[in-house]
C-alpha cells in the first residue's frame, strides 16, 4: 500500500493491507464515529477506492452488484449494530446469491461497550445479527487479529460467501503486526461421479427434459457446455426464477428461459416437462404458500434430480456430463438476434420498453431487472438483444435491490453500459443510490416503470378478497396519493431525468441516454400487463 510517509502499523492499516493483498480494493461505505480510523487509513492509500452511500442498504446492495459482476468481493463498511441492521435486506439477497462480500462493522471500543450499550442490540450483539445474513463472522480480539480476520474473510468470500468482520475501534488504532500472506485460492468440491452418470441416463431416456441452471452455470464456459448438452440431447435450458450471480444471454449465447415467478404461470410453463435436472439451481418451489395450491411449479410425477449444487464445481460437472452424453463436439444452439423492425409506437407498455431495449442496448451491456409485475414482457423482448448479462437482485426475497445493484455493477465494470429497469414501489426503498450514481458518474440508465401501486399485491389480494377492495384496503397498496415524481427526485439527487408517455418518446429518450456517459433516468407511466390482470380476475373467481 502506497503512502506519503512511514508510520507504524496499526490494526486498521493491517486490516486494509490484508484485504488489498487479497485483491479487495473497492469499499462501499456509510461510516460513523467508530469508523473514523478506518476512513483515515483509506485516505492514506491509493490502493482502495471508497464510494460513499447515503443509506446502508445501498452500501450492501452495491457490494452485491459489484461482487456478482466482478467475481471478487468489495468491502461494505458499516456503523455499529443499527447501521448493519439497516443493510440486512440486501445482505439477505447477497447471501442467497452466494455473492462474495466482506463486511467491516465498526463498533465501540472493547473497553467502552458496557458503558454505552445503546450501540449494541437490546438482546444481543452486532455479531448476533451479522450471523443471520453471513456465512462467516469474526470479531477482532486485538489489532493484529484484525489483520488476520481480513485474510480469512477475503479468502472465504472469494468462494462465494458473505463474511463479516466486527471491529471494535480500539483495535483500529492499537499497534499491530503485518497480516499473514493470503492463502492460495480454494477450489470447489466436485459432483459425485454417480450423480453425473444418473443425470446422463435421464438425458438419454427420450423424455422431455429441462436442464435447470443456476449460479456459475449460467455464464462463461459452463453455459457453453450446457448449450452443447442441450443441442445433443434435446433438453431445454432453463434458469431458476431469481438467478444468483448473473445470466449471460442475448445474441450468440445459448438460449436460457427463466422459470416464471407467479405460481400459476410457472405451473403452466412447466406442465409438459417429465423430468428436470438441476445444476446449481434450486427446485421450482412456490415463493409463498397458498391455500389449496401445490408447493412445486413442476408437474405431479415430474422427476427432479440435482447432480450438482451451487457450492460445487459446476463447470467441471457440466464438462463431465457433456462427456457422458457425447456432447463435447456438438455445437451449442445459439440465440439469434431479434430481426430489425419498426420501432415501437403508441401506448407505452412493458413490451414496447423491452423492444426498445432489445434494439438499442449495446453489446456487453448489463441489464438489472427489478421490473416486478412488468418483468416478463421485458425478459421476453430482450431475449434476442445484443449479448448482455442479466442481473436480478431479489434472490433472497428482499425488494429494493435494483438501484444499488446497478451502482455496484457499474463500479465493477466501468467500460460497460448498465441498464436498470426499476419498478417504482421497490425503487423507493433505495432511491438514495441515485446520489451515489451521480457522484461516481456511474454509467447507468435507470428506466422507472411507474404504475403508482404495489401492483404485485393486487394479484396476491385476489387470492383472499371477497368482492371489491374498499378504500382502506386500496390505501395500503396504492402509491398515487401523493404521486411520486421520479424526475424531480432524480434531479434533486444529481441525476439528469426525463419523462416518457408514449413508446416513441421512450425510444427517443432511451437512445439519447445510451449515447451519453453517466447516469440518466427515464420515468415511464406503464400499466400492469394484461396477462397479470387476467390472472388476477381468475384467482378472484376461484376464491
Amino acid at each position: 500500500m502506497s503512502r506519503s510517509h512511514e508510520v507504524a502499523m496499526n490494526g486498521a492499516r493491517s486490516l486494509f493491507k490484508s484485504l488489498v493483498d487479497a485483491g479487495v480494493t473497492t469499499c462501499f461505505a456509510n461510516p460513523g464515529t467508530s469508523e473514523m480510523q478506518l476512513v483515515y487509513e483509506i485516505g492514506l492509500t491509493d490502493a482502495i477506492r471508497p464510494i460513499l452511500c447515503l443509506q446502508e442498504d445501498v452500501v450492501t446492495g452495491a457490494a452485491d452488484g459489484y461482487g456478482r459482476m466482478k467475481g471478487t468481493p468489495a468491502v461494505a463498511l458499516l456503523h455499529v449494530a443499527c447501521g448493519f441492521g439497516n443493510g440486512v435486506a440486501m445482505l439477505q439477497n447477497a447471501a442467497r446469491a452466494n455473492t462474495p462480500i466482506v463486511n467491516v462493522v465498526g463498533v465501540n471500543a472493547s473497553y467502552h461497550q458496557a458503558n454505552f450499550p445503546e450501540h449494541e442490540l437490546v438482546n444481543g450483539r452486532v455479531s448476533d445479527i451479522a450471523r443471520v445474513v453471513s456465512h462467516w463472522c469474526g470479531e477482532a480480539r486485538s489489532a493484529s487479529h484484525l489483520g488476520e480476520l481480513g485474510v480469512e474473510a477475503a479468502a472465504l468470500a472469494k468462494t462465494g460467501k458473505v463474511c463479516t468482520i466486527v471491529a471494535p475501534n480500539d483495535r483500529h488504532w492499537e499497534e499491530a503486526v503485518p497480516p499473514p500472506t493470503p492463502p492460495p485460492p480454494a477450489g470447489r468440491p466436485r459432483a459425485a461421479a454417480e450423480a453425473i452418470e444418473r443425470a446422463a441416463e435421464l438425458l438419454a431416456n427420450g423424455k422431455k427434459t429441462g436442464l435447470v441452471l443456476g449460479g456459475l452455470a449460467l455464464q462463461g464456459e459452463a453455459l457453453e457446455l450446457a448449450g452443447r448438452i442441450a443441442a445433443r440431447t434435446g433438453a431445454v435450458l432453463l434458469a431458476e426464477t431469481f438467478p444468483s450471480r448473473y445470466l449471460s444471454r442475448g445474441e450468440g449465447r445459448p438460449p436460457v428461459d427463466l422459470i416464471p415467478y407467479e405460481l400459476e404461470i410457472g405451473i403452466k410453463y412447466l406442465e409438459s416437462y417429465q423430468q428436470l435436472v438441476f445444476l446449481g439451481a434450486r427446485l421450482p418451489v412456490a415463493t409463498f404458500a397458498y391455500k389449496d395450491k401445490p408447493t412445486l411449479k413442476s408437474a405431479p410425477g415430474c422427476e427432479l434430480f440435482t447432480p450438482a449444487s451451487e457450492d460445487q464445481d459446476l463447470e467441471t460437472a457440466l464438462r463431465s456430463l457433456a462427456e457422458a452424453v457425447d456432447a463435447l463436439g456438438t455445437p451449442p444452439i445459439r440465440q439469434a438476434r431479434t430481426p430489425a423492425s419498426a420501432s415501437p409506437s403508441g401506448e407505452l407498455t412493458a413490451d414496447a420498453i423491452g423492444r426498445t431495449l432489445s434494439e438499442l442496448m449495446p453489446a456487453d451491456a448489463i441489464l438489472v431487472d427489478e421490473a416486478a409485475t412488468n418483468a416478463a414482457p421485458i425478459q421476453a423482448a430482450t431475449r434476442g438483444a445484443r449479448p448482455h448479462d442479466y442481473l436480478n437482485p431479489a434472490t433472497g426475497g428482499a425488494i429494493g435491490g435494483g438501484l444499488p445493484m446497478a451502482l455496484g455493477a457499474a463500479v465493477a465494470c466501468p467500460g460497460r453500459k448498465v441498464v436498470a429497469v426499476q419498478a417504482d414501489g421497490s425503487g423507493m426503498y433505495t432511491v438514495h443510490a441515485l446520489w451515489s450514481m451521480a457522484r461516481e458518474n456511474a454509467d447507468v440508465v435507470v428506466v422507472v416503470l411507474k404504475n403508482d401501486a404495489y401492483a404485485i399485491l393486487g394479484l396476491e389480494m385476489a387470492r383472499v378478497r371477497e368482492g371489491e377492495l374498499n378504500a382502506k384496503m386500496r390505501s395500503m397498496l396504492e402509491l398515487g396519493d401523493p404521486a411520486l415524481d421520479w424526475v424531480a427526485l432524480a434531479k434533486g439527487l444529481g441525476v439528469p431525468a426525463s419523462r416518457a408517455g408514449t413508446a416513441e418518446e421512450f425510444h427517443r429518450q432511451f437512445a439519447a441516454a445510451i449515447a451519453e456517459k453517466g447516469p440518466r433516468l427515464i420515468e415511464c407511466q406503464v400499466a400492469v400487463p394484461k396477462e397479470l390482470l387476467a390472472l388476477e380476475e381468475v384467482l378472484h373467481q376461484q376464491r
